[in-house]
């Protein structure tokens, strides 16, 4: 009975977050924006340049395969709300990646079994994709909320190092990583770990019967860290691959 009840009551709170904070923080970090656009008035024409320069390295073919990212050729700068709610949009719904990342742990669900009252066979695969997918839609509402409110940068950066193993380092640091506002600090990546934690307990409490959500919000954060770490990866090379196939080659992945 007590877990029935932690699992309605889970489900009832994210539901409310989902709802309540993320329109509460994009606020917030609207009035950041503001803050910090008030400060910058006499670099206009720097910060147009700058924006002229992102909008002409955005929305390469790529990035509908890893989601928004940051070339080295760009400079870092704050986001802006608009580009926030942009960002969550193409990580949300419009990244390949994202999509085929939900498979991997569909496939993984098939594998196991579990939960074993859906059965196996298409229909079964079926219902356990949807319910990953709709357990990250969850987590990436509440990672796109806290770091609006922390205003952490939400996209992967490309290494501006060289090498294969630097750059596998780098990758892997920023799972568990991210900059601030000032997008020259590093700090822990507290929102994404809070949001897996938080979807893998909605999601427990979907499932069929009796589930720990605890152990399920544990479960979400340890794949969090997996997943992130190799999506990453593949992140970071994947124009390397693209220029093996003749394809962005006027884009450089590092200096």
């Amino acid at each position: 009975m007590f877990f029935t009840r932690a699992s309605v009551l889970a489900g009832y709170f994210a539901r409310w977050c989902i709802v309540a904070t993320f329109p509460m923080s994009l606020c917030m970090a609207q009035q950041t924006s503001q803050t910090a656009g008030e400060k910058d008035q006499g670099s206009a024409a720097s910060s147009e340049k700058i924006e002229a320069h992102r909008e002409k390295l955005g929305r390469l073919p790529i990035e509908w395969v890893i989601g928004p990212y940051i070339p080295v050729q760009e400079v870092l700068q704050p986001l802006s709300t608009r580009e926030r709610e942009q960002i969550y949009l193409r990580q949300t719904f419009l990244t390949a990646g994202s999509y085929a990342a939900r498979m991997f742990s569909a496939g993984l669900d098939q594998a196991r079994g579990e939960p074993y009252q859906w059965g196996g066979g298409t229909a079964g695969y079926g219902r356990r994709y949807a319910a990953r997918y709709g357990e990250f839609v969850v987590q990436n509402t509440f990672v796109a909320a806290g770091n609006a409110v922390l205003g952490y940068e939400p996209r992967y950066d490309f290494c501006r190092c060289r090498g294969f193993w630097p750059r596998t380092r780098h990758a892997i640091s920023r799972a568990f990583v991210a900059y601030n506002r000032t997008e020259q600090e590093l700090r822990p990546q507290i929102p994404t770990y809070a949001g897996a934690f938080g979807a893998g307990m909605l999601y427990s409490s979907w499932l069929p019967q009796r589930h720990d959500v605890w152990k399920g919000g544990a479960y979400s954060v340890l794949s969090q860290a997996g997943i992130g770490s190799a999506y990453n990866v593949a992140s970071e090379f994947s124009l390397d691959i693209l220029h093996k196939f003749g394809i962005q080659k006027g884009v450089k992945p590092t200096e």
